[in-house]
């Protein structure tokens, strides 16, 4: 990996050069000589269409108020080396860029905002940073589209983020709370060109899938391990998206009932449960989320059948809950209603059914601490700044796009679990939209039943 010229450079020899960056004939040689390039700004019509009403609602719900968005800046990973650029959401979410450093100021305007953005403009030959910035000069990230060509794929005023000067109302955390707080809730409802990318993200997925399904044969005959799949799903994200939406999780036999296993350091048992828990994020950085638990050898045993069986049970009465008009939490109690009464018929509960549904009952969630569904959009757990009465307590409405995801989780050290059942962990998740009438699987084409897992493992296995 290169090294920037900003500090103490490498030598061979008894006697260091000069930096690079203090040789005039160095810096009078390379500012000559380099052809102009058009560089259109990376971005599709129809997603700065979509940015643009997107601003439109955000101004109708902060009249009257100052609006400071940010892209974030680079992080560091260790050393003088970055991890890898993810923009803010809810910047993304109202502009479409996703740039380093950029900022979006929304200024009280008559009976809306005035909107400009500022961004880093590039280093291109002439300037100190072009060879001198490892973030923005053109010799070490490539050619960059101008602040022009930005403000020509937006529609949008676009200036250097070195005439940004923060209004007071961007040191104000309350105000920059509240703003948090509307993006969040005004999120839930996704337009057409949203769904259109969450399309685009699940099917990635769905391939993705069967990529990994594919590599088992590989990995059960050549001793490698949970890592080898979860490097396959996001070496396919990287391909046909931005790369995956989360840490990818790949949890074999015992680690299947670990939540989010994303050390993913363990064999591949043939005859137990692999739990993939996948999403690849679209160049526009919406994320699918979709879980599927299948035998590692292509056949469940009948106690893994059983299990998830009864998660597949839950998952239905889950997915039938979505409709408008319900509440958000009712696909979460229809869910739980089978867990509970699932584990209660095996003897698992130590109370009744109604025991331990009530709320200060819950025993059954021993067994599955974690929750059965979110939002997703732009962030796998999306939405997450609404309040609950916003998010939990509100009605699910057309245009909504969530996961419903139970499972059970038995650990290989439980022992108020019989031996048969440690070491079991399955899930089941697909992504739903709301629709005016009830909702669609967006992750449909992935099987949910175990007869029709074993039968696209094996499928895809050949």
């Amino acid at each position: 990996m290169p090294t920037p010229n900003t500090g103490r450079p490498a030598w061979s020899g008894t006697r260091p050069p000069r930096l690079v960056n203090q040789s005039v004939g160095f810096q009078n040689w390379i500012a000559q000589g380099w052809g102009d390039r058009d560089v259109p700004a990376p971005v599709d019509p129809a997603a700065a269409r979509a940015a643009a009403a997107h601003r439109a609602r955000l101004s109708a719900a902060l009249p009257g108020r100052t609006i400071v968005l940010s892209a974030g800046l680079l992080k560091a990973r260790n050393g003088d080396a970055d991890y890898a650029f993810r923009a803010d959401s809810d910047f993304v979410w109202a502009t479409s860029c996703q740039v380093d450093g950029a900022v979006l100021v929304m200024t009280p305007s008559g009976s809306g905002h005035d909107a400009v953005l500022y961004l880093p403009p590039p280093a291109r030959p002439g300037e100190k940073d072009f060879y001198a910035s490892p973030a923005h000069g053109e010799l070490w990230v490539g050619p960059s589209a101008g602040l022009e060509a930005w403000q020509t794929a937006l529609d949008l005023p676009v200036r250097a983020v070195s005439a940004y000067v923060p209004p007071a109302a961007a040191q104000d955390l309350d105000a920059i709370a509240r703003i948090a707080e509307v993006t969040s809730d005004l999120r839930m409802i996704k337009d057409d060109w949203e769904i259109a990318q969450l399309r685009e993200a699940i099917d990635a997925t769905v391939g993705g899938f069967a990529a990994v399904a594919g590599e088992l044969p590989r990995v059960l005959s050549g001793n490698l391990s949970e890592r080898w799949l979860q490097g396959t799903f996001d070496r396919h994200a990287r391909t046909f998206g931005n790369g995956p939406g989360y840490a990818t999780i790949v949890g074999s036999g015992p680690h299947a009932p670990i939540l989010h296993w994303v050390r993913c350091d363990g064999p591949i048992l043939p005859g137990e449960t692999l739990l993939l828990d996948m999403g690849v994020e679209a160049n526009s950085l919406y994320t699918a989320d979709v879980t599927r638990t299948i035998p590692a050898g292509g056949t469940f045993t009948q106690t893994q059948r059983a299990v998830h069986d009864l998660v597949e049970a839950s998952h239905r009465a889950g997915m039938d809950q979505v409709r408008p008009g319900a509440e958000y939490s009712d696909f979460h109690f229809a869910s739980m209603e089978i867990i509970a009464q699932g584990l209660h018929d095996w003897g698992l509960l130590p109370v009744s059914v109604d025991e331990a549904l009530a709320p200060e009952g819950q025993q059954h969630r021993r067994y599955l601490a974690c929750g059965v569904g979110h939002h997703l959009g732009l962030d796998v757990h999306d939405c997450g700044k609404s309040d609950y009465e916003k998010y939990q307590g509100a009605p699910l409405a057309p245009g909504m796009v969530l996961t419903v995801e139970p499972g059970l989780y038995f650990h290989a050290h439980d022992e108020t679990l019989p031996p048969e059942l440690r070491g079991i962990g399955v899930r089941i998740e697909d992504d739903l939209l709301v629709t005016e009438t009830g909702h669609e699987v967006l992750s449909g084409a992935l099987p949910i039943d175990a007869a029709g897992l074993e039968r696209w493992t094996q499928e895809n296995m050949r």
